[in-house]
């Protein structure tokens, strides 16, 4: 028997729609994210980080086979990639959306439409893709979509640099968090992302992400229905830190989280003027990685 997704107990008291407006609140002086820079995005971007005002914009949605099996399943995770971002990796492997803007402005209306859509299509989930900086206008879309009959988990795609603040709010409407844990060290988040705090803000939000859906959940098909699955990019010459990142993650939430240890970075975006970044990890990089995540935490198998 399928999973009744959060959000729609929160819908049917009016908490849903309480919740957008607090979001939307949030905009005057944000703090949706790690970076907390207190620009009001009201009326446009002004000189907030993600250069983005009050307005989502969307590179694409649709059916993707090629995440982790609990979430693509057998008829696809229901991706909406959001243009822009809350870091500035000098190596993102999605640059053109992050960096480049590809994309276009949409409304609420037309953001439910795509969620609607994309259940329509079979999807077992509407996969939110690089959500923090503009999740007021999700949740205002989620709201025209729950009333229009939507009725699949929503899966949080973020990089992890997610503001405890933000996540509360989100608290009993987001079904699964998938977040990024990217770093174990700060000054290589600094260098390479433009993220002050990252291994403390993504571990504290890595902490209120389990505490509110705990462990992944599967169904009797091995789809997702609920929990926390970690992404961990390997990156070469141990940028990473994969053996104290995922040491401090096992001790911020539990050696039940389950890690998804990521072995297809490529040199993108400016990584070529950035060694190590320049290259591959080598496979003894990889195996060494996995080998270390493995002695704290859950592998995805």
């Amino acid at each position: 028997m399928r999973r009744r997704p959060a959000y729609l107990e929160l819908h049917e008291r009016g908490e849903l729609a309480a919740r957008a407006e607090r979001l939307r609140e949030m905009l005057a002086d944000c703090r949706l994210c790690g970076r907390r820079c207190g620009v009001d995005r009201r009326e446009g971007p002004g000189r907030a980080f993600c250069r983005t005002g009050p307005v989502a914009r969307v590179a694409s949605h649709g059916p993707h086979h090629g995440e982790e099996p609990p979430i693509s399943g057998f008829f696809g995770s229901g991706t909406i990639f959001f243009s822009r971002c809350n870091m500035a990796c000098v190596y993102c492997q999605n640059f053109e959306i992050s960096q480049l803007d590809e994309g276009r402005d949409v409304g609420a209306d037309e953001l439910a439409g795509m969620m609607l859509a994309l259940q329509a299509r079979g999807c077992h989930n509407v996969n939110l893709v690089t959500p923090t900086h503009v999740a007021p206008m999700i949740v205002d879309a989620l709201v025209l979509a729950a009333e229009r009959g939507l009725e699949i988990p929503l899966v949080w795609n973020s990089g992890g640099y997610d503001s405890v603040d933000l996540l509360r709010l989100l608290d009993g409407i987001v079904d699964i968090y998938m977040p990024d844990f990217k770093y174990a060290e700060e000054r290589y988040a600094l260098s390479f992302s433009a993220a002050p705090r990252y291994p403390r803000v993504a571990l504290e939000a890595l902490r209120e992400m389990h505490r509110q859906v705990g462990p992944l959940e599967v169904d009797e098909h091995g789809i997702a229905v609920r929990g926390v699955l970690v992404r961990h990019l390997v990156l070469p010459g141990g940028v990473a830190g994969t053996e104290e990142a995922m040491r401090r993650l096992a001790e911020a939430v539990g050696p039940d989280v389950v890690v998804n240890v990521m072995d297809q970075y490529h040199p993108a975006w400016r990584a070529a003027r950035r060694p190590p970044l320049d290259r591959r990890p080598t496979p003894g990089e990889l195996a060494e990685a996995r080998a270390a995540a493995a002695r704290h935490v859950r592998l995805l198998a």
